[in-house]
Protein backbone atom coordinates (compact mmCIF):
# COMPACT_ATOMS: atom_id res chain seq x y z
CA UNK A 1 0.00 0.00 0.00
CA UNK A 2 0.93 3.59 -0.23
CA UNK A 3 2.92 5.45 2.28
CA UNK A 4 0.44 8.68 3.75
CA UNK A 5 2.26 11.35 4.60
CA UNK A 6 1.23 13.26 7.34
CA UNK A 7 1.82 16.49 9.35
CA UNK A 8 0.62 17.10 12.87
CA UNK A 9 -0.04 21.18 13.78
CA UNK A 10 -1.10 20.86 17.58
CA UNK A 11 0.24 23.55 20.71
CA UNK A 12 0.38 20.95 23.28
CA UNK A 13 3.66 18.94 23.25
CA UNK A 14 2.12 15.96 25.17
CA UNK A 15 -0.75 15.76 23.04
CA UNK A 16 1.35 16.34 19.98
CA UNK A 17 3.88 13.12 20.88
CA UNK A 18 0.28 11.41 21.99
CA UNK A 19 -0.70 11.95 17.90
CA UNK A 20 2.23 10.89 16.44
CA UNK A 21 2.31 7.96 18.96
CA UNK A 22 -0.56 7.33 17.81
CA UNK A 23 -0.07 7.29 14.06
CA UNK A 24 2.78 5.55 13.62
CA UNK A 25 1.63 2.59 14.92
CA UNK A 26 0.17 2.58 11.44
CA UNK A 27 3.19 1.21 9.30
CA UNK A 28 0.80 2.98 6.01
CA UNK A 29 1.22 6.48 8.30
CA UNK A 30 4.51 8.23 8.23
CA UNK A 31 4.94 11.73 10.04
CA UNK A 32 6.62 14.09 7.62
CA UNK A 33 6.66 17.44 9.83
CA UNK A 34 5.25 19.16 13.60
CA UNK A 35 4.23 22.27 14.21
CA UNK A 36 3.26 24.00 17.25
CA UNK A 37 1.59 26.74 15.58
CA UNK A 38 -0.14 27.83 12.85
CA UNK A 39 2.23 30.06 10.90
CA UNK A 40 4.38 27.49 11.33
CA UNK A 41 2.06 24.94 10.65
CA UNK A 42 0.85 26.55 7.29
CA UNK A 43 4.50 27.27 6.34
CA UNK A 44 5.06 23.17 6.52
CA UNK A 45 1.76 22.88 4.55
CA UNK A 46 3.25 24.64 1.48
CA UNK A 47 6.36 23.07 1.55
CA UNK A 48 6.17 19.64 2.64
CA UNK A 49 2.86 19.18 0.89
CA UNK A 50 1.65 16.14 3.11
CA UNK A 51 -1.26 13.90 2.02
CA UNK A 52 -3.31 14.62 5.29
CA UNK A 53 -2.87 17.27 8.34
CA UNK A 54 -4.25 17.11 11.38
CA UNK A 55 -4.91 20.58 12.88
CA UNK A 56 -5.69 21.72 16.64
CA UNK A 57 -8.62 24.43 16.35
CA UNK A 58 -7.43 26.03 19.34
CA UNK A 59 -3.57 27.23 18.14
CA UNK A 60 -1.87 30.37 19.72
CA UNK A 61 -1.52 32.16 16.67
CA UNK A 62 -4.05 31.77 14.82
CA UNK A 63 -7.59 29.31 15.38
CA UNK A 64 -7.88 25.83 13.00
CA UNK A 65 -10.51 27.46 11.32
CA UNK A 66 -8.46 30.24 9.66
CA UNK A 67 -5.78 28.37 8.99
CA UNK A 68 -8.02 26.14 7.51
CA UNK A 69 -9.50 28.92 5.26
CA UNK A 70 -5.99 30.46 4.22
CA UNK A 71 -4.53 27.08 3.08
CA UNK A 72 -7.68 26.27 1.08
CA UNK A 73 -7.75 29.60 -0.40
CA UNK A 74 -3.69 28.96 -0.73
CA UNK A 75 -4.85 25.67 -3.09
CA UNK A 76 -7.04 27.52 -4.57
CA UNK A 77 -4.65 29.85 -6.17
CA UNK A 78 -1.95 27.29 -6.81
CA UNK A 79 -4.27 24.59 -8.15
CA UNK A 80 -2.35 22.28 -5.60
CA UNK A 81 -5.25 20.32 -3.93
CA UNK A 82 -2.57 17.00 -2.73
CA UNK A 83 -3.52 17.83 1.40
CA UNK A 84 -6.76 17.21 3.01
CA UNK A 85 -6.96 18.77 6.76
CA UNK A 86 -8.58 16.45 9.75
CA UNK A 87 -9.61 19.07 12.15
CA UNK A 88 -8.92 18.02 15.62
CA UNK A 89 -10.74 19.78 18.86
CA UNK A 90 -12.41 19.16 22.06
CA UNK A 91 -15.28 21.55 20.56
CA UNK A 92 -18.29 20.03 19.34
CA UNK A 93 -20.35 23.14 19.50
CA UNK A 94 -22.71 23.23 16.26
CA UNK A 95 -20.59 26.36 15.74
CA UNK A 96 -17.21 25.81 15.76
CA UNK A 97 -18.33 22.51 14.06
CA UNK A 98 -19.90 24.17 10.74
CA UNK A 99 -17.23 27.14 10.94
CA UNK A 100 -14.68 24.09 10.52
CA UNK A 101 -16.60 23.07 7.52
CA UNK A 102 -17.34 25.88 5.93
CA UNK A 103 -13.67 27.18 5.81
CA UNK A 104 -12.80 23.91 4.17
CA UNK A 105 -12.01 21.11 6.14
CA UNK A 106 -12.28 17.38 5.14
CA UNK A 107 -12.79 15.55 8.68
CA UNK A 108 -13.66 16.72 12.06
CA UNK A 109 -13.02 14.40 15.42
CA UNK A 110 -13.05 15.11 19.09
CA UNK A 111 -9.43 14.82 20.40
CA UNK A 112 -10.57 12.14 23.24
CA UNK A 113 -10.96 9.82 19.88
CA UNK A 114 -9.73 6.25 19.96
CA UNK A 115 -6.33 5.52 18.30
CA UNK A 116 -7.87 2.90 16.07
CA UNK A 117 -10.74 5.13 14.83
CA UNK A 118 -7.88 8.25 14.46
CA UNK A 119 -6.05 5.88 12.11
CA UNK A 120 -9.02 5.04 10.56
CA UNK A 121 -10.15 8.95 10.44
CA UNK A 122 -6.28 10.20 8.77
CA UNK A 123 -6.67 6.86 6.19
CA UNK A 124 -10.38 8.01 5.29
CA UNK A 125 -9.52 11.81 4.58
CA UNK A 126 -6.09 10.54 2.88
CA UNK A 127 -8.52 9.28 -0.11
CA UNK A 128 -10.30 12.69 -0.24
CA UNK A 129 -13.15 11.61 1.30
CA UNK A 130 -14.70 12.83 4.61
CA UNK A 131 -14.11 11.29 8.04
CA UNK A 132 -16.78 12.56 11.02
CA UNK A 133 -16.86 11.74 14.60
CA UNK A 134 -20.06 10.05 15.49
CA UNK A 135 -20.66 12.90 18.24
CA UNK A 136 -19.90 16.22 15.63
CA UNK A 137 -22.41 13.86 13.13
CA UNK A 138 -24.67 14.02 15.14
CA UNK A 139 -24.54 17.87 15.95
CA UNK A 140 -23.74 18.63 11.87
CA UNK A 141 -26.71 16.88 10.88
CA UNK A 142 -29.00 16.67 14.07
CA UNK A 143 -30.00 13.20 13.98
CA UNK A 144 -30.84 13.01 10.22
CA UNK A 145 -33.22 9.96 9.82
CA UNK A 146 -32.50 8.68 6.49
CA UNK A 147 -34.88 6.89 4.67
CA UNK A 148 -33.15 4.87 3.01
CA UNK A 149 -32.25 1.83 5.47
CA UNK A 150 -29.23 0.13 3.08
CA UNK A 151 -27.39 3.62 3.07
CA UNK A 152 -24.07 2.11 4.16
CA UNK A 153 -23.23 4.10 6.70
CA UNK A 154 -22.04 2.89 10.12
CA UNK A 155 -22.78 3.82 13.18
CA UNK A 156 -19.22 4.78 13.79
CA UNK A 157 -18.62 7.07 11.24
CA UNK A 158 -20.18 8.92 8.11
CA UNK A 159 -17.62 9.21 5.00
CA UNK A 160 -18.45 11.43 1.96
CA UNK A 161 -16.39 12.05 -1.33
CA UNK A 162 -14.60 15.38 -1.32
CA UNK A 163 -15.75 17.91 -3.43
CA UNK A 164 -14.20 17.90 -6.13
CA UNK A 165 -14.38 19.94 -9.46
CA UNK A 166 -16.70 17.46 -11.33
CA UNK A 167 -18.88 18.01 -8.85
CA UNK A 168 -18.86 21.63 -8.39
CA UNK A 169 -19.36 21.88 -12.14
CA UNK A 170 -22.55 19.59 -11.80
CA UNK A 171 -24.05 21.75 -9.12
CA UNK A 172 -23.10 25.02 -11.15
CA UNK A 173 -25.15 23.63 -14.47
CA UNK A 174 -27.59 22.43 -12.83
CA UNK A 175 -28.18 24.58 -9.41
CA UNK A 176 -31.21 23.93 -6.77
CA UNK A 177 -34.17 25.27 -7.04
CA UNK A 178 -35.53 27.55 -4.55
CA UNK A 179 -37.88 24.94 -3.12
CA UNK A 180 -34.89 22.18 -3.07
CA UNK A 181 -32.57 24.68 -1.52
CA UNK A 182 -35.49 25.14 1.12
CA UNK A 183 -36.03 21.39 1.34
CA UNK A 184 -32.07 20.95 1.74
CA UNK A 185 -32.10 23.79 4.74
CA UNK A 186 -34.59 21.10 6.53
CA UNK A 187 -32.80 18.00 5.79
CA UNK A 188 -29.58 19.57 7.61
CA UNK A 189 -31.85 20.45 10.30
CA UNK A 190 -32.55 17.14 10.57
CA UNK A 191 -36.49 17.55 9.90
CA UNK A 192 -37.49 13.85 7.84
CA UNK A 193 -39.79 14.23 5.10
CA UNK A 194 -43.22 15.17 6.92
CA UNK A 195 -42.01 17.23 8.86
CA UNK A 196 -40.52 18.99 5.65
CA UNK A 197 -44.15 18.66 3.54
CA UNK A 198 -45.51 20.12 6.97
CA UNK A 199 -43.42 23.17 7.34
CA UNK A 200 -43.43 23.78 3.52
CA UNK A 201 -47.26 22.67 2.62
CA UNK A 202 -45.72 20.33 0.39
CA UNK A 203 -47.13 16.45 0.50
CA UNK A 204 -44.96 14.06 1.47
CA UNK A 205 -44.49 12.45 -2.02
CA UNK A 206 -43.78 16.00 -3.29
CA UNK A 207 -40.98 16.16 -0.63
CA UNK A 208 -39.51 12.66 -1.66
CA UNK A 209 -39.70 13.94 -5.64
CA UNK A 210 -37.57 17.22 -4.13
CA UNK A 211 -35.40 15.21 -2.26
CA UNK A 212 -34.42 12.60 -5.02
CA UNK A 213 -33.84 16.01 -7.53
CA UNK A 214 -31.49 17.31 -4.86
CA UNK A 215 -29.59 13.42 -4.33
CA UNK A 216 -29.26 13.69 -7.87
CA UNK A 217 -27.62 16.99 -8.25
CA UNK A 218 -25.42 17.09 -5.53
CA UNK A 219 -24.28 13.65 -6.89
CA UNK A 220 -25.17 11.65 -3.51
CA UNK A 221 -26.55 8.73 -2.27
CA UNK A 222 -28.50 9.47 0.90
CA UNK A 223 -29.50 12.63 3.25
CA UNK A 224 -26.66 12.32 5.30
CA UNK A 225 -24.22 12.76 2.47
CA UNK A 226 -26.46 15.90 0.79
CA UNK A 227 -26.38 17.54 4.04
CA UNK A 228 -22.39 17.52 4.92
CA UNK A 229 -22.31 17.97 0.89
CA UNK A 230 -24.49 21.30 1.39
CA UNK A 231 -22.24 22.29 4.05
CA UNK A 232 -19.06 21.72 2.67
CA UNK A 233 -20.36 23.30 -0.48
CA UNK A 234 -21.48 26.50 1.47
CA UNK A 235 -25.23 26.07 0.19
CA UNK A 236 -26.62 25.84 3.36
CA UNK A 237 -25.48 28.13 6.31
Amino acid sequence: MSEIKVIVIEDHNLTRMGLRAALQTEPEIKIIGEASNATDGLQLLKTLKPDVATIDIGLPDMDGIELTRRYRQYQQETQDFTTNLLILTMQNSEEAVLAAFGAGADSYCMKDIESENLINAVKTTSTGSSWIDPAIADIVLQQVRRDDANSGISSKRVMIEGLEPEVERTIETFPLTQREKEVLELIVAGCDNAEIGKKLYLTVGTVKTHVRGILSKLCVADRTQAAVRALRAGLVH
